[in-house]
């Protein structure tokens, strides 16, 4: 048997509940460095919630989040993002009078290791901070191919345009982790294959490691190394995605009785 690498996120017995509603219920998994692993399920089965939970915006009942080794429960958003956690979200939340430059430089505030004078009167390592930002942000707005786009205000962009500058907001944080919530909902065709390319090649290419919640099957049995299947909170099914496709309680719970196994391997 070949061993595992020890898992990079590792959640165990988590709940979250709202009012008398259990959104999770005792949830564990645990993600490998370096994969990709996507979470589906119907409409209220808790993905988001669980994305959330992640990234401290809630604070679970019970349970436990460990990422490299260390808790992180009780931590603030800030202080996850710092430990190598970003998050790309589904609803755009872009700063819309701003260039996609400023928004990509916007997302590197916590990188910064100089204070407010040192910044005001840009002193000390102000300078080669400053430069080695933009560096950055130069290389993810040519690999997300938004070299057309980087002087634009984003309220100018079309919808596909601003799903990528969300994805080069978070790469932008250097993260370890990635957190992608339905990257391909409204697109079309083209540019849902355009996401699949880049997702796969930051997890390939820069070595980080993705955690997906997406709808389109075809996209998530395509690109995905494992999967997990959420439904009213519970996590019903774990695998690969062969496994995941011909698993019957997967197909009834996520696609109805009605629909065949056919169905999931090509929606």
């Amino acid at each position: 048997m070949i061993d595992q690498p020890a898992p990079l996120l590792d959640v165990k017995d988590l709940s979250m509940s709202f009012g008398g509603i259990l959104a999770v219920n005792r949830a564990s998994f645990e993600v490998r460095p370096k994969e990709i692993y996507s979470i589906i399920g119907p409409n209220g089965a808790g993905k988001t919630t669980l994305f959330n939970c992640i990234s401290a915006i809630y604070r679970p009942r019970q349970g436990s989040i460990r990422f490299g080794g260390r808790e992180i429960l009780g931590l603030k958003p800030h202080e996850i993002a710092t430990l190598g956690i970003a998050r790309a979200f589904q609803n755009i939340a872009l700063f819309r009078g701003m260039t996609v430059l400023d928004n990509l430089m916007s997302a590197r505030g916590h990188l910064l290791k100089y204070g407010l004078l040192k910044a005001a009167l840009f002193l000390g390592g102000c300078l080669e901070e400053e430069v080695k930002g933009r560096e950055r942000v130069e290389e993810i707005i040519e690999f997300l191919d938004l070299q057309s786009v980087r002087k634009t205000p984003v309220a100018g962009l079309s919808y596909g345009f601003q799903k990528r500058v969300e994805l080069g907001r978070a790469l932008a944080m250097d993260p370890r982790l990635l957190l992608i919530d339905e990257p391909v909902s409204g697109m079309n065709l083209e540019e849902t294959e355009d996401m699949a390319r880049y997702i796969l090649d930051i997890n390939e290419e820069m070595r980080i490691t993705v955690i997906l919640i997406e709808h389109e099957m075809g996209l998530v049995m395509e690109i995905s190394d494992r999967v997990c299947v959420l439904n009213f909170g519970i996590k019903i099914a774990e695998g690969t995605p062969k496994e995941i496709s011909d698993n019957p309680e997967v197909v009834k719970a996520y696609l109805g009785e009605i629909r065949s196994q056919d169905a999931l391997r090509n929606p």
